[in-house]
């Protein structure tokens, strides 16, 4: 395989997971593994109420408590950090209010941080919790999304005038008369649960505040420490060069460790305030009160098709609640905005109304998380599809086929606005229908209906965004980075050594980063060291968050190790007498490209330009270190794309979902390590598998999460997964060389979408239809008219 212009033999191959030996063998280097001298520990006391004012709070008792050390009001810690404000400039008309460590006067939802006690052990510190004597005087809460809409709604956060975060309208000019002339209108509403993260490792943190040197070291489960480093320097005060953020292993984020919020920034301030390290690690209770949560819309949805099947416009309107406050630095306006802007995107439809609206209630924020507003796009424009094919005696794939912008049909621009370079759905459904057997399932599907069992076929074809540039969050002036940058050494032993601004979360980034360094230098994979996640010892960058890894951070590693390339055979011209065009790297050493000939081993360049540089010709440039930073400057995105099946039964007794086999064919641009693409996309699919029929923060009418623990928040686990076959397209981006575009949103973008559509396909011969996710025996239940939804 070629390069551009060279040939490549590591990108493109199945190699290991390069952390993956020492996680097995129980060495993970986490937050919650590491213990400082004369550490703290902190726990809050958090509101057990969604919504009034307090009027007592008593921290006596608790400072007495055995252990503790020091309990901090909103009064104690609040002066020293400024508030925090979500808005983002780009949103026009987006109203937040700002944002305080702890509560002062009210509390806005169930779990909101009232009081912080610091001790010498966590259990110290949560018994003192509970010797606080709180009192809150109950408030009217705003519970449910479309009441606090309502022109006499009560306000969810004091200070805003109505609990509208957000509006705005996208429509084109003949939306309205394509709805006039259709032959044919389908229509839908659509309700999607709330759900969380539940990472493997919850959120933690360690701040340590030098009082002697004014330093700030903060060892954060993030994965962007130069956001933090940056959020960290404003907020409190500090030079930016007086504030180090280590991410070392991360279990797990998912977006969901991107966000500022009370406890971190708590334990910053008491440890500027105590000269002392600061840990807090959430619990798995209080996490599901105090992490963000994921999606929550309400939409209502039409299309319009002409009588021959052919998809002409649409019109959505999407309601999005998202807790009392918008989350920071990035908003929770990006969900619903990136869900109205995906409806219909693999589609030739030119017409489209969508309307979003974005509300506060006194519930936890929802925010960014994997596939951010992808399967609320996918899922309603998939449903709509399938009932368009079911009105007109289409088979699913054939009305696909029929609408989706072809494959030579680019560069396209969607009746949304969004550019795309270069997609391949035509290519993607073509090879899903084979690899699915499409035609045997279906004549399986039919045989077995004659005996009572119901079995259905889902499709949903998706676009996923990657690889946002500077228009993505600069532009709105959130101080987040569209670049990364890479450092990379040649050492004395003739190994490499890369430092990376993107970071490592599990999904292979210091892998595939070393097999692309691995190339352009002529080493092999094992050769290349990388270092990730510290703001002292990596480059500035914008880290790992929308598949940037591959796309932007991959390019950077790519043009960081041809600048270093460059370097070596110069001085290796210097030591051979040779001009630097006629040698190459290959195999650790320096060949003649002519002949062929081993002319010198890189360990053996690197030793006498590390120690012995005077013996080079006077002149000659002796350094083996290289710095590169690169943002993307072509599409505002690197659109990928693919579509997904799923195959399932049901039990119509029951209500029970049995997932037989899920497929997908994905299109990710080039592939650097097929086995770790293969990975994301798995995992992917099952937290797309897992709000589709599992998982779902579920609220009484008072705000109350009343199922926030494992034993009653269900997840996904291993034995009722399917099979997922996975297959690939390879369409790569070209504005970058290295022509990766990301992949690790994509399972989750569709699979959701496809699960429904296989539900509904199976429901189809009792008329039964379910349009709310997850969707649980209970619902299912309901919607073949057994039993209350």
């Amino acid at each position: 395989m070629m390069l551009h212009d060279r040939p490549v033999r590591h990108i493109g191959n199945a190699q290991r997971r390069d952390n993956a030996l020492r996680h097995l063998s129980g060495r993970g280097n986490y937050v919650t593994d590491l213990h400082l001298p004369r550490m703290l520990h902190a726990a809050f006391l958090r509101s057990p109420m969604a919504r009034g004012r307090i009027t007592t709070l008593n921290i006596d008792e608790a400072m007495t408590s055995e252990g503790v050390v020091k309990v901090f009001t909103a009064q104690d810690l609040n002066p020293i950090c400024t508030p925090w404000t979500s808005n983002l400039e780009h949103f026009s008309g987006m109203v937040s209010m700002p944002q305080n460590i702890l509560a002062d006067e009210h509390v806005l939802w169930a779990g909101h941080p009232v009081a912080m006690v610091l001790a010498n052990s966590r259990a110290a510190a949560e018994d003192a919790c509970e010797k606080i004597w709180l009192e809150i005087e109950e408030e009217e809460v705003v519970a449910d999304g479309k009441l606090a809409m309502e022109a006499e709604a009560v306000i969810a956060t004091p200070g805003l005038k109505s609990n509208v975060a957000y509006q705005t309208v996208l429509q084109t000019d003949d939306v309205d008369q394509v709805f006039a002339g259709a032959a044919l209108i389908v229509e839908g509403e659509y309700q999607f649960g709330r759900h969380t993260a539940v990472t493997l490792e919850p959120r933690a943190i360690i701040a340590d505040f030098n009082a002697a040197t004014k330093q700030l070291t903060v060892h954060h489960g993030t994965q962007t420490p130069f956001q933090f480093q940056d959020v960290y320097s404003r907020h409190f005060g500090l030079p930016d060069h007086k504030v180090r953020v280590i991410a070392p292993d991360v279990g797990g984020s998912f977006g969901m460790k991107l966000h500022v919020y009370n406890e971190e920034m708590g334990a910053v301030a008491a440890s500027i305030l105590l000269g002392r390290p600061i840990r807090f690690v959430a619990d798995r209770l209080e996490s599901f009160v105090s992490d963000i949560h994921a999606r929550d819309h309400h939409i209502t949805a039409r299309m319009a098709l002409d009588d021959k099947g052919t998809v002409l416009g649409m019109q959505v309107d999407d309601l999005a609640p998202v807790g009392a406050f918008s989350a920071y630095p990035r908003t929770s306006v990006i969900e619903g905005n990136q869900a109205i802007r995906l409806m219909g995107a693999p589609y030739k439809m030119r017409d489209y109304h969508g309307r979003l609206s974005v509300v506060y209630q006194n519930k936890v924020q929802t925010s960014q998380y994997r596939a951010v507003g992808h399967p609320i796009a996918c899922g309603v424009t998939e449903a709509l599809v399938d009932k368009a094919a079911q009105a007109l005696d289409m088979d699913p794939f054939d009305i696909r086929l029929r609408n989706v912008i072809p494959d030579d049909a680019y560069p396209n621009t969607s009746a949304t606005g969004y550019r795309f370079e270069k997609l391949s759905h035509q290519e993607c459904l073509t090879k899903l229908y084979s690899m699915m057997g499409y035609e045997g399932l279906r004549q399986e599907q039919s045989e077995l209906r004659k005996k009572g069992i119901y079995r259905g076929i889902g499709i949903a074809v998706f676009v996923e965004i990657t690889n946002p540039g500077a228009a993505f969050y600069g532009v709105g002036g959130a101080r987040i980075s569209a670049q990364d940058g890479a450092v990379l050494r040649l050492t004395p032993g003739g190994d490499i050594h890369c430092s990376i601004s993107v970071t490592e979360q599990g999904q292979g980034t210091e892998t595939i980063i070393a097999q692309i360094v691995a190339d352009q230098l002529g080493v092999a994979p094992e050769n290349v060291k990388v270092t990730t996640g510290d703001t002292d010892h990596t480059p500035s960058g914008g880290a790992t968050w929308a598949c940037r890894g591959a796309g932007i951070g991959g390019e950077t590693a790519l043009l960081a190790s041809r600048k270093l390339a460059t370097q070596i055979l110069t001085i290796a011209g210097a030591i051979l007498q040779t001009s630097p065009n006629e040698l190459i790297l290959r195999d650790k050493a320096i060949f003649e490209v002519k002949t062929n000939q081993r002319r010198m081993e890189l360990a053996e360049l690197s030793r006498i330009a590390t120690y012995r540089p005077d013996t080079l010709p006077i002149g000659t440039d002796s350094s083996l270190t290289v710095a590169h930073h690169f943002a993307p400057t072509g599409y505002p995105f690197a659109f990928t794309n693919g579509v997904q099946a799923s195959y399932l039964e049901i039990d119509t007794e029951t209500g029970l979902v049995k997932l037989l086999k899920h497929w997908v064919v994905e299109d990710c641009g080039r592939i650097i390590n097929p086995l770790l693409v293969d990975e994301q996309i798995r995992g992917g699919v099952v937290q797309g598998l897992g709000p589709a029929l599992f998982e779902e923060c579920l609220y009484d009418e008072m705000a109350q999460l009343t199922n926030g623990s494992l034993a009653d928040y269900l997840v996904p686990m291993a034995g009722e997964m399917p099979d997922i076959i996975i297959g690939h397209v390879e369409t790569p981006t070209e504005d970058t060389i290295l022509g990766a575009k990301g992949v690790g949103e994509a399972g989750t973008a569709a699979a959701g979408a496809a699960v429904m559509n296989a539900v509904n396909d199976a429901l189809r011969p009792l008329n039964a239809i379910i349009e709310q996710t997850p969707m649980t025996p209970a619902r299912i239940l309901a919607a073949l008219g057994i039993g209350e939804k």
